[in-house]
């Protein structure tokens, strides 16, 4: 969802100012002819570094120009809409822009042609999305529909769940920890009721009801209930049962819509919708839903205690992929079902040495493009963003345009994450109380079964592997043939 503005900024006119007035709204009024205008953009919306933009025609877009403009570090292009990466920050500002402008020109007159336009764009998005849109790209894109907005509380609440730990293990304030982790264990409760509000919001259902039928899963009452000879614990299933039963209620929901006269439709279809998928969560899902998470974390534990350093090695080095695909997303419901079964995610901090083998390789670039000062100005600009774990504006500024630095970049991420799981296989497990954060900005959510200072002694240790591997792969190895002779000829210019 677009992020709101900063609270501290002046307010304006939307009518007169649309795009703001800043060099945020440059960026917003540079990007929408570039779009195809106003009345080509269907939707607009922004993640942690991406703005999503779905187009109702995608011949009106010029790509290689929004390629070219200054702030924007990459485009991804899917079947459903263009992802510009902005990086951090900036994203959250130029969206609700964007979309004042869209608003805006749309009033001014400009979708005169808008139906006709729609209408065509319509028919090709749905010849387009029948032809290139697989079953499982959609649900991956449902599923981080889902789970993203979630993000910001996990983050929070696991940042207070770090201090509380900490002041625990230190013996200091032992008034204030129980406070501290009561506020960071409320969000966790209740998670989901949030998971199952966000699902029916995503499948077209009503989110409230979606959320009344996934609080199920997590009522204390459900003690009381067994089926198959086995009683129910609150909170079985977890994020998993919370999404199956919201999942549920939302196509009882709609074939109630269906049948259900619209005189009783008020009073009918919310008692069924409610009760229909509650039986079924209680009798069945509940359960099922339970085993799959358990089997996840038993997975998780197996992978890393009995092949630690060989699965770290092919999970970091995989990684990076994943980002630039925008595939990273489908792994959310893991960690967070790793996180409300077993309080942390063992496989986030592997999976974070992805970003540490790109700062290396990044910083291998910049010692070796030493002359080649519009590389050098990216990577500046990118590189404190690529530190905290924020990978996009490297990969798309820097280490995919050059070719081989992504790939050593790669092998960066495979060392890191091979020695951090080998750490693992020999008992010093390190996991994460929250996701979204990486690079740095992790080290105040980690724990670990040796305690949290131990879990940050082999994160560090795995995030200096991954530097040190991805500058030694990329200064050895990444500068191609072209690029070598490119700083050459610049370094001669140079030196006169």
């Amino acid at each position: 969802m677009p992020a709101d503005e900063p609270a501290d900024e002046p307010a304006r006119d939307p009518a007169r100012d649309p795009a703001g007035g800043d060099e945020y709204g440059a960026t917003a009024a540079a990007l929408l002819p570039l779009l195809g205008g106003a009345g080509n953009v269907a939707s607009v919306a922004a993640c942690m570094t991406r703005l999503r933009v779905e187009v109702r025609e995608r011949s009106l877009v010029r790509a290689d120009a929004l390629r070219a403009l200054p702030g924007v570090l990459g485009l991804v292009e899917d079947a459903e809409s263009f992802q510009i990466v902005l990086g951090p920050g900036t994203v959250a500002r130029v969206a609700p822009r964007l979309e004042r402008l869209v608003a805006a020109e749309g009033l001014t007159g400009n979708d005169l042609t808008g139906e006709s336009l729609a209408g065509r764009g319509a028919a090709l998005r749905a010849e387009r999305g029948a032809r290139n849109a697989t079953p499982f790209k959609l649900l991956l894109r449902r599923v981080a529909h889902i789970f993203v907005p979630l993000i910001p509380a996990l983050i929070g609440c696991g940042i207070v769940a770090g201090l509380a730990g900490l002041l625990a293990n230190l013996r200091l304030a032992p008034a204030l920890v129980p406070a501290l982790t009561a506020i960071a264990g409320g969000f966790m409760s209740l998670i989901a009721v949030f998971v199952g509000y966000q699902t029916a919001k995503e499948f077209g259902g009503t989110p409230v009801l979606g959320g009344a039928v996934a609080a199920v899963v997590v009522h204390p009452g459900v003690g009381q209930v067994s089926a198959f000879g086995l009683e129910l614990s609150p909170g079985q299933g977890g994020v998993l049962g919370a999404l199956g039963a919201a999942l549920l209620a939302v196509y009882v929901e709609k074939g109630c819509r269906r049948v259900v006269p619209e005189a009783v439709d008020v009073l009918v279809t919310p008692f069924v919708t409610v009760l229909l998928p509650g039986l079924v969560t209680l009798y069945g899902l509940m359960y099922a839903a339970g085993a799959v998470s358990g089997a996840i974390g038993h997975f998780a534990d197996w992978l890393l205690s009995s092949g630690g350093a060989a699965a770290g090695f092919v999970l970091g080095g995989l990684f990076l992929p994943l980002v630039m695909l925008g595939l990273h997303q489908a792994l959310i419901p893991i960690h967070t079902t790793l996180i409300a079964e077993q309080g942390h995610t063992v496989l986030l901090p592997i999976l974070a040495m992805a970003g540490a083998g790109q700062v290396g390789a990044a910083l291998a670039v910049y010692v070796r493009l030493s002359h080649n000062t519009s590389v050098r100005r990216v990577i500046r600009s990118a590189l404190p963003a690529g530190v905290l774990g924020i990978g996009e504006p490297l990969i798309y500024g820097v280490s995919l345009p050059l070719g081989r630095p992504f790939v050593t970049a790669c092998v960066g991420g495979a060392f890191g994450g091979g020695l951090v799981g080998l750490f693992h296989q020999l008992g010093a497990s390190c996991g994460a109380t929250a996701i979204g954060p990486s690079g740095w900005a992790l080290f105040p959510l980690l724990t670990g079964g040796q305690g949290p200072w131990r879990a940050v002694a082999v994160y560090g240790a795995g995030l200096l592997a991954g530097y040190a591997v991805g500058f030694a792969a990329t200064y050895f190895f990444g500068v191609s043939r072209e690029m070598a002779a490119a700083e050459a000829a610049e370094k001669e210019a140079a030196t006169g």
